[in-house]
Order: structure tokens, then C-alpha cells, then sequence
């Protein structure tokens, strides 16, 4: 009896030992932040992100950083404003981790908890939704982060008198390859 009950357990336990960790490298990036105006809108846009990530005993870890003054809005007056206004000299990496259970990597909408670093405060973004579609090695993955100016302490630019809206949301389109 004994030796069925052990055998039973290493056939249970045989596919967790096996499982090989995964490793990720982001290849290509697009994150865009938006900022509302009753006057105009903006969208500042980056292709510098840098990441990688590791999927371990069930669970994901991605670490992905841009620069702060790679985000171009089309206006460099624009720009400069806002990496005075968000500290970009003092700190000039945005940084996210990002966490999500690895038996959801094979949906098409993934949910992470997220830390995002910037301007020198972290935020919390639980359950954040991404699409997720893949192809080989290759995946690809898009969302929107929830950001607002508050989350990070930063003072709203005002334009006439009047303040940016505090919501500054975030938008990914990243491409992973796996190892």
C-alpha cells in the first residue's frame, strides 16, 4: 500500500518538478501615456522600454524600464516641461514589475499585479487586464496601465489656468520572446 501511495504521489508531483523555467526578453515596445485637456489632448510616446521576465514554479516575474525623457510628444517645449514636472532629472528611469500567475500565460487576457516606479513613488495596480496573442516563441501583449498623476505625487500641469485631468493612463503594446 505503502509503495502505491508513493508511486501515486511522485506521478502527481513528476509534471511541477519537471517544469522548466521560461525565460522572457522583450524585443520590441510601444507604451504611450495620454494627457487630457479641455484644450487639447497629448500622447507621449516611447520605443525605449527595456525588459525581461522569468516564469518559475508557477509564477511570473517581468522587470521592464524606460527611459523618462525617451517619451516624445511631438513637442519638445512639451517634453522638457514634462520632465521637469516629473522629476525626470532626479529620477530618470520609469520602472514596472509585473507579476501574474504562470498558468495564465496560455489565456488571451492575462491579469497582473503591477509596481510602476516614477517619479520617485511607487503605485499598485492590482489585477490589470492584458490581451494576450502568441505565435511560436514569440508573444504579444497590450493594455492600459491606470495611471494618474496623483499615484505619483505630481503636481497637474495647468494650461490657462486650468490643470491637466488627473487620470494619465498608460497605453502597451509589447513583443516577448521566450528562450
Amino acid at each position: 500500500m505503502r509503495i502505491l501511495t508513493l508511486l501515486a504521489l511522485a506521478l502527481v508531483a513528476s509534471p511541477a518538478i519537471s517544469q522548466k523555467d521560461v525565460d522572457w526578453i522583450l524585443i520590441q515596445s510601444t507604451l504611450t501615456y495620454h494627457m487630457s485637456h479641455p484644450m487639447h489632448q497629448v500622447d507621449g510616446v516611447s520605443h525605449a522600454a527595456r525588459g525581461k521576465g522569468i516564469c518559475h514554479a508557477g509564477q511570473c516575474d517581468f522587470l521592464i524600464a524606460a527611459p523618462v525623457k525617451s517619451f516624445d510628444s511631438g513637442d519638445t517645449n512639451r517634453d522638457l516641461h514634462m520632465l521637469e514636472t516629473t522629476r525626470g532629472a532626479q529620477f530618470p528611469m520609469v520602472v514596472v514589475r509585473a507579476h501574474f500567475p504562470e498558468s495564465e500565460t496560455t489565456e488571451s487576457t492575462i491579469y497582473a499585479d503591477l509596481d510602476v516606479q516614477f517619479a520617485g513613488q511607487t503605485a499598485h495596480y492590482s489585477h490589470v487586464a492584458f490581451q494576450r496573442t502568441g505565435q511560436g516563441n514569440q508573444v504579444h501583449i497590450a493594455g492600459t496601465v491606470p495611471a494618474t498623476c496623483s499615484d505619483f505625487k505630481i503636481d497637474r500641469p495647468s494650461f490657462l489656468t486650468v490643470p491637466i485631468k488627473n487620470e494619465i493612463p498608460i497605453k502597451v503594446e509589447m513583443t516577448w520572446k521566450s528562450s
